[in-house]
């Protein structure tokens, strides 16, 4: 039987566990906390289907500009920190042209394609039904151009990726969403999304199965990762654990321990910020509200509303500038109640260069593997990018072509 160390609890460590495990192999999950507790835990809740297009980095002076003086809510940036970030932002601007986002969009949407089918499995074989919907998001717009332009666009998704959405008229978002104030031109209700109540429980649900099938969870530190002569070991809770193979979905911690094994992958570190409401208005499906950078959806907390991206220290403290600007513009659509934490939550999502993640084997050291950088879609894709490496790892025929995720193009 073959056997791995998977480092990282988080969606994607967990669904390369489970992809593995089908293929008999022999596996123990190793993380400093329990699954789901990190990035996981903080985002929006939603396994994205319609998101076929990575996020590019605008190349226009006007939204440069924009984001340069702090004019929008979507990207943030902390001055003292920006030098950090220098290089892979380049990296990152250079990746966002037209002709390079194209590339990078075919490659994303055949990993997005197995988005939902992946997740499905996984919930019904975890019985965790009770915290998915199947019923989409709603991107609203204050503006009737803005509409019309991501009109236009969602048009194309569906004619290219077979995208499904429904246009809503203001009367029509008001009607679906009667807390809403009533003066909207509209929105777009991508119908292919399935939404989380509590996108931690959902983690810990697959961990479960996981570990119902005889995986084995462990705390321990990954930074203590050694090559042997015989593959890889780990100090844990459980003492010394060697396999011949060790896999790293660290999301944005995986560069630092694979420095000290001579890999420099560039990431573009964004933070984000949540905040749980109660009190207030309940919404229906979550909400997109594309003119001010920021999401709220319905959770088992009460309204969750998380923020874009922000350009800071690994080790910075909290600067919950963009969740006050974000609750600020949600209180001008509902009712949203108080807020329930006394601090905002935060984590980072890993973002490559080149807005595609970092999956496959280590090019100089037998049984490393590498499955990191989803961006802003580890949630969405875990499961899919754990069965393209499971089927990798096994000597399978992957299913999607893997050669544009490999680590070597670093």
């Amino acid at each position: 039987m073959q056997s791995a160390i998977i480092l990282g609890g988080g969606m994607v460590g967990v669904g390369a566990a489970l992809h593995l495990q089908q293929r008999s192999w022999s596996v123990t999950l190793v993380d400093r906390r329990e699954p789901g507790r990190e990035t996981s835990y903080g985002n929006a809740g939603m396994i994205q289907a319609e998101a076929v297009r990575p996020y590019p980095m605008p190349r226009d002076l006007a939204s440069l500009l924009k984001i340069a003086t702090g004019r929008t809510n979507d990207v943030r940036y902390s001055l003292s920190s920006l030098h950090l970030h220098i290089e892979p932002l380049l990296r990152y601007w250079w990746h966002s042209a037209p002709k390079r986002h194209r590339e990078a969009i075919e490659a994303w949407a055949r990993l997005i394609a197995y988005a939902t089918a992946e997740h499905d499995i996984l919930i019904r074989e975890a019985h965790a039904d009770n915290l998915i919907r199947r019923a989409g998001y709603r991107a609203l717009f204050r503006d009737r151009a803005s509409l019309d332009l991501s009109i236009k666009a969602a048009e194309e998704d569906q004619r290219e990726f077979g995208v499904n959405y429904r246009v809503l008229s203001g009367s029509e978002l008001a009607r679906a969403e009667p807390i809403l104030r009533d003066d909207l031109p509209g929105a777009i209700h991508w119908l292919d999304t399935w939404t989380v109540s509590d996108p931690g429980a959902l983690v810990t649900a697959y961990a479960e199965l996981f570990a119902r099938l005889g995986g084995r969870i462990a705390l321990g530190d990954a930074q203590s990762l050694q090559q042997t002569a015989t593959g890889w070991s780990v100090d844990t809770d459980q003492g010394h654990i060697d396999a011949p193979h060790a896999v790293v979905t660290l999301g944005p911690w995986s560069p630092d321990l694979l420095y000290k094994f001579g890999y420099r992958i560039p990431l573009v570190r964004k933070r984000g910020y949540h905040m749980h409401y109660s009190g207030g208005a309940s919404l229906d499906l979550p909400l997109v509200d594309k003119a001010r950078g920021y999401a709220m959806g319905p959770m088992a907390r009460g309204i969750r509303i998380t923020t874009g991206a922000e350009l800071t220290g690994a080790d910075a403290l909290a600067t919950p500038v963009q969740l006050a600007s974000a609750e600020a513009s949600a209180r001008e659509l509902i009712d949203l109640g108080k807020r329930i934490e006394p601090d905002p939550w935060f984590g980072t999502r890993p973002c490559t260069p080149d807005m595609l993640p970092v999956l496959g084997p280590a090019p100089r050291h037998p049984g490393l593997w590498m499955n990191f950088g989803h961006g802003h879609q580890g949630f969405t894709l875990g499961p899919a990018t754990g069965r393209l490496l499971a089927e990798m790892m096994s000597g399978e025929t992957p299913a999607v072509d893997p050669t544009p995720y490999r680590p070597e193009r670093f």
